[in-house]
């Protein structure tokens, strides 16, 4: 791989040209600079300079106090981007989770503290120069994932960069030097202090923006993160792909083009690998339901809660995530109408992508080759819901207070009347006319008297 030559956008030379002509030494720092380096298209862009907070904030009209007491301002540039600039830093303790700072005067300090050599380039935005002190362009050119220094020392630093390492390894395609991995491995228990919100945020970059996440995921699993922080998940590396088989004791799997699940078979963890691979990045929360779907649904719920998902988001991929199969294309229309009534049919683009998803994933795994036939049901189902069925008791033209004026007593009963109501007219759809509905009614409740 070549390395492509920085190019820094007009705004990000304004602000540097304003820090330099006041006497403070400024580079453009991070990723924007080890992305436009590989090639890649680049988003933020990162000023690291010698001025403190105070003085950034005196020399630009607009600013935003992002994190002073760490050295960040946002400048807001003449084009309305804000851009973050930080005073050159200098670890003074750390434990892991928390660093404690101080503010450095070169951008050599600054740059010792940093995780891996890929992310310790500067590019100066006026002479165009780059300064590279620890090899991260050789390392670029090599496809190497390597640490600044010590592995170990950058670990025990902060446990959040081992499973950056996995997802910068992933995400590049690069290999993971063999001291950082060590380190990395020995290290790997240590996740289990990071908070929780840490540790889902890691998981949900590599699912959003990661094409093909594949890599870094069976990287989780073969470094021990996986099953050190999701063990619901590695549970499935054991377990054969196909649901209805029986469990084989066998070895963990860990590749998505085949993990062995049992008998040579790929293991249901390499299916739900392949399953996110097969959906569009930019979508993590379908993806996150693609890889638990495997799952038993009281597990998926436990560990997006252990994860601190919003209750919405617990619910809507856990919905995702039970629901199940559409129904096949030859079934009857009152099972497409149960099936939506159930799954809600708000919900089946992503359920529909889901099993798409899934049965792609068998196919490149050989477990199947059922495409054509979830495509079908896909069609058949969204011609049902488009006929506008009732799916819900709140679309039956009978409710609560039409069973009052029928002289029935309301109850708990209620409930179940209209429940029986509606699995009826989930049958026959015609049936959803007041009168019909009032007959039908006054039957079930003389036979809910009855069992009385």
């Amino acid at each position: 791989m070549s390395t492509a030559r920085p190019s820094a956008p007009p705004s990000v030379r304004d602000i540097a040209r304003t820090l330099e002509e006041a006497g403070h030494e400024t580079w453009a720092v991070g990723g924007a600079v080890r992305d436009v380096l590989m090639g890649r298209s680049s988003g933020d862009w990162d000023l690291a300079t010698s001025a403190r907070p105070r003085q950034v904030r005196r020399l630009f009209r607009r600013t935003v106090p992002i994190g002073i007491e760490h050295g960040t301002v946002g400048v807001l540039a003449k084009d309305g981007t804000l851009y973050e600039v930080t005073t050159f830093r200098r670890d003074v303790e750390t434990d892991g989770r928390h660093a404690v700072v101080a503010f450095a005067d070169k951008i050599e300090e600054d740059l010792a503290r940093r995780d891996f050599t890929i992310n310790a380039i500067a590019w100066h935005p006026l002479r165009e120069v780059l300064f590279d002190p620890f090899g991260g362009i050789a390392d670029l050119e090599a496809r190497t994932l390597r640490t600044v220094g010590d592995p170990d020392e950058r670990f025990r630093e902060d446990h959040l960069r081992i499973l950056r390492a996995l997802r910068f390894a992933g995400l590049f395609g690069f290999e993971i030097d063999v001291a950082t991995w060590d380190a990395l491995r020995a290290r790997v228990g240590e996740l289990r202090a990071l908070s929780a919100e840490r540790i889902r945020d890691e998981l949900l970059k590599v699912l959003d923006a990661d094409p093909a996440p594949a890599r870094s995921l069976e990287l989780y699993a073969a470094s021990g993160a996986l099953e050190m922080l999701y063990p619901e998940l590695w549970a499935l590396t054991s377990r054969p792909g196909i649901d209805d088989e029986p469990p084989r004791a066998v070895a963990t799997a860990t590749s998505a083009d085949g993990g062995d699940g049992g008998a040579g078979r790929p293991s249901a963890w390499a299916v739900s690998v392949a399953a996110v691979e097969a959906l569009p990045r930019g979508r993590p929360l379908l993806r996150l339901a693609a890889l638990v779907r495997a799952l038993a649904p009281k597990d998926v719920a436990a560990m997006l809660i252990r994860l601190r998902f919003s209750n919405a988001q617990v619910d809507e991929t856990a919905r995702r995530a039970e629901a199940t199969p559409v129904p096949r294309a030859d079934a009857a229309e009152g099972a497409f109408r149960r099936w939506l009534s159930v799954s809600g049919p708000a919900r089946l683009p992503a359920l529909a992508r889901l099993d798409l998803a899934r049965a792609k994933a068998e196919r490149r795994l050989g477990l199947g080759d059922d495409v054509d036939a979830v495509v079908a049901s896909w069609r058949r189902a969204k011609a049902v819901k488009a006929s506008r069925p009732p799916l819900d008791v709140g679309a039956l033209e009978l409710d609560g207070r039409g069973l009052i004026q029928l002289g029935l007593r309301p109850g708990p009963h209620f409930g179940r009347i209209l429940a029986a109501l509606l699995e009826w007219v989930l049958d026959d759809p015609s049936r959803n006319r007041r009168d019909l509905l009032a007959e039908r009614a006054l039957e079930l409740a003389r036979e809910e008297a009855g069992c009385g």
